[in-house]
This record gives structure tokens, C-alpha cells and sequence, in this order.
């Protein structure tokens, strides 16, 4: 399929690296409040829950986008869905880089949050028209990847370059970027043929039957808790908890931070080598989903116990996470090609509301406990707990064996 292209250099050149810069994009966006988050403290005077509400704004437009974006893409085509997103995000970026109240700062990242919000399920639209599916494991793991990437880019180098040019000087570059990347998808991502229109009706229809079967609600808790709880973290959380639970310095909690993000490189570069061959021996997207879960949550309760560990323990963690990219291509074979953007937003839709609660939820918890005389690193410690309690629970959903094929 991927030959359909106009040239041997297609593939790589015209479909995953566009894609795959819209992701990058997409995902230090996502992370970039984690570090500049004390500087948002002590310029805007915020709350632990305003702080969480305000990056949560993102999550929250990006969950509403998830349905729409899903149709679109399956009417439209990822190239033309994702262009126009792109052009709502450079907007958001540049109103965050003038803002200067809680209220003009939350609309923006709300603005960027719904821009980006095709970014991942674009490329893995475009993937499933143009690659075998025996390809599909590996190229999830290639595009998340370069989110890692951008996860990276947004813990110690963004932490470095902020005495040079200021939180507002990242978000007018990125604003730059954004520009960029649109253009990129415009111009060098190929449509596939059309297909016949779809009613507005059909369309529903096919969401409808998406969040009506029941395997899309045995993997909907993981998407929420394990996908959204990490987002959650990453994102914000991880910078206080080090801080006050740890004592570290934001410099070197950002080195934590970038520990968590190259342990989720080098697992999605793990899983986009070695996939296919993981597939002919046996073990399934489905198996290594459930193996990295369990891990994953022995990894934070030892983060807890050993008062936020070192950056090994971190990278464990972040290694660990990364099988939860294998979500998508998981509820997505469950469906039609015709319904594959929308069960891969349908699923993207749980993760988001998963981040966007466990992010407001941590925060007001810890509200909560520091206004009952609970110490700062107590609070933290409990509201990760709590989390990772909430994962297992999830988890044994994931572990039993449903009656119909995996």
C-alpha cells in the first residue's frame, strides 16, 4: 500500500515526517507547563488547583475534539483535518505568549488544546490507508516516538533556554513552528481517493456504535488512568512533586522529568523495532500492554516510597508507559476501516479525560490535604498514591479475558 505513493522516498518524506512533526509539536505542548509552572505560580499568584485547571484547560479541549476530529478524519482525510487544526493552535500559542491573567491563559491552552487535537490520530488515520496492517504496531511506535522527542525537548532543554528568552519567547518560537509544520502538511501529504460522503447521521451512527460495544469499555479505564494519569504528570505534576517531595531544585527535577520522556523514546523506539517479531512469536500488542501496566505501577509506588527515587527509576517508569500507545491500533481492530478515525478518538477521548481529571483531581486533593495541616510532601505523596490505586483497579479489568477475541 505504502507504494501507492508517487515515490520510493514518499512514505517517509511525505507522510510520517509531517505527521510526525505535528505530533512533536503536539506533545511539547502538551508537557511544556510542567517547567515553567513555578513561574506561572509566582506571576499569576495560582493555587495548586488553578494551576491544575488552567493546564488542564488543554486536556479539556482536546477531549471535546475528540468526536469531531474522529468524523472529520474519516470524511475529510488526516492532511486537511489536521491543516486547518494547526492554524487554531498557532493562534493559541500566541495568545498564551501575551497573556496576563488566569483567564486569558486558560482559553489559550484551551485554543492550543483543541489545534493539536488530530495531531496523533492524523498520522495513525493516514497510516491505516497507506500501510499494511502488520506495519500499523510498528509505525504507532514511531510517530509516538517523536513525541517522546517533544516530551524532551520540553523538560531540560526548555528549562535552559528559559533565562534566555522567557516562557513568553518558547511560545512565540513555537507560534513559528506551528506555522511551519501547517505548511509542511498543506503541501507534501497526499490525499487518498475520496471516499463516498457519509451523512451527518451515519457518521453518528458509527460513534454510536463505538461507545455501544462493550470491548471499547474494557479498554476505556486504562486510556483514562494509565495514558491519561502519566499526560497528567508529565505534563504537570511531576516538576512539585520532586520539588517538595524530594527537595530538588526545578533544574534538577527537570533532569527527572527528561529521564521519564527518554524512557518513553527508547521504549516507543523498542516497540516500533521489534513489534513485528514480537507478533510472530506470539505475544500480542494486548500482552505487553498488560505486562508494561503492571510494571508501571510497581515503578510509582517505589517513586512514592523512596521519596521520588533517582532519574533511573524514572526512566523505568517512562520505559514502562510507553506500551500504551498500543491502545489504538488494539480498539481500532475491533472496527472497520470506514470507523477507524473515530474508534482512535473515541479511545483518544478517554485518555484526555482521564488527563484533564487526574489533573485538576491531584491538585485539589492537594489542596485539600495542605488545608486539613497535611505537609506539602505528604499531600503529593498521597494524591500519586491514590492514582496508582486507581490504575490497578483498572488494570484487572484489563486482565480478565473477555469472551470475544483479543
Amino acid at each position: 500500500m505504502a507504494g501507492a505513493l508517487n515515490s520510493p522516498g514518499a512514505p517517509w518524506a511525505r507522510l510520517f515526517l509531517p505527521f510526525a512533526a505535528g505530533y512533536y509539536l503536539s506533545y511539547l505542548l502538551r508537557t511544556v507547563n510542567a517547567v515553567i509552572s513555578p513561574d506561572l505560580t509566582r506571576e499569576l499568584g495560582l493555587t495548586s488547583a488553578d494551576l491544575g485547571l488552567l493546564t488542564g484547560a488543554y486536556f479539556f479541549a482536546f477531549a471535546a475534539a475528540q468526536i469531531p476530529v474522529g468524523i472529520a478524519l474519516d470524511r475529510y482525510g488526516p492532511r486537511r483535518v489536521e491543516a486547518a487544526l494547526l492554524a487554531l493552535a498557532a493562534a493559541g500559542t500566541l495568545l498564551f505568549a501575551f497573556g496576563h491573567s488566569l483567564v486569558q491563559l486558560a482559553l489559550a491552552r484551551g485554543l492550543i488544546g483543541l489545534g493539536v487535537s488530530a495531531c496523533l490520530m492524523a498520522g495513525l488515520k493516514a497510516f491505516s490507508q497507506w500501510y499494511p496492517p502488520q506495519q500499523y504496531a510498528a509505525m504507532t511506535g514511531q510517530i509516538m516516538a517523536a513525541g517522546a522527542l517533544g516530551a524532551i525537548s520540553s523538560s531540560l532543554p526548555l528549562e535552559l533556554a528559559l533565562p534566555l528568552v522567557g516562557w513568553r519567547g518558547v511560545f512565540l518560537a513555537v507560534t513559528i513552528a506551528c506555522v511551519a509544520v501547517l505548511l509542511l502538511i498543506a503541501l507534501l501529504v497526499p490525499d487518498r481517493p475520496p471516499q463516498a460522503a457519509e451523512v451527518r447521521g451515519g457518521a453518528l451512527a458509527g460513534v454510536r456504535q463505538i461507545f455501544a460495544t462493550p470491548v471499547f469499555w474494557r479498554f476505556a479505564p486504562q486510556a483514562a488512568l494509565f495514558g491519561g494519569g502519566l499526560m497528567a504528570m508529565q505534563s504537570l505534576w511531576s516538576i512539585p512533586f520532586l520539588i517538595n517531595v524530594a527537595g530538588l531544585s526545578r533544574m534538577v527535577a527537570a533532569e527527572h522529568l527528561l529521564a521519564i520522556n527518554l524512557g518513553m523514546l527508547a521504549g516507543q523506539l523498542s516497540i516500533a523495532a521489534i513489534a513485528t517479531r514480537l507478533g510472530r512469536a506470539g505475544i500480542t500488542p494486548l500482552m505487553m500492554m498488560q505486562a508494561g501496566f503492571a510494571l508501571s505501577i510497581a515503578l510509582e509506588i517505589a517513586i512514592v516510597a523512596l521519596h521520588g527515587g533517582g532519574p533511573t527509576l524514572w526512566f523505568a517508569w517512562g520505559l514502562a508507559s510507553s506500551v500504551f500507545a498500543q491502545v489504538y491500533g488494539i480498539v481500532a481492530g475491533y472496527f472497520p476501516g470506514e470507523l477507524s478515525g473515530r474508534a482512535s478518538t473515541a479511545i483518544n477521548l478517554m485518555a484526555f479525560v482521564g488527563a484533564f481529571a487526574v489533573q485538576w483531581g491531584y491538585g485539589a486533593l492537594i489542596d485539600l490535604l495542605q488545608g486539613s495541616g497535611v505537609a506539602a510532601s505528604a499531600a503529593h505523596r498521597a494524591a500519586f498514591i491514590v492514582l496508582a490505586l486507581l490504575q490497578a483497579g483498572s488494570l484487572i479489568v484489563l486482565l480478565i479475558r473477555p469472551r470475544n477475541r483479543q
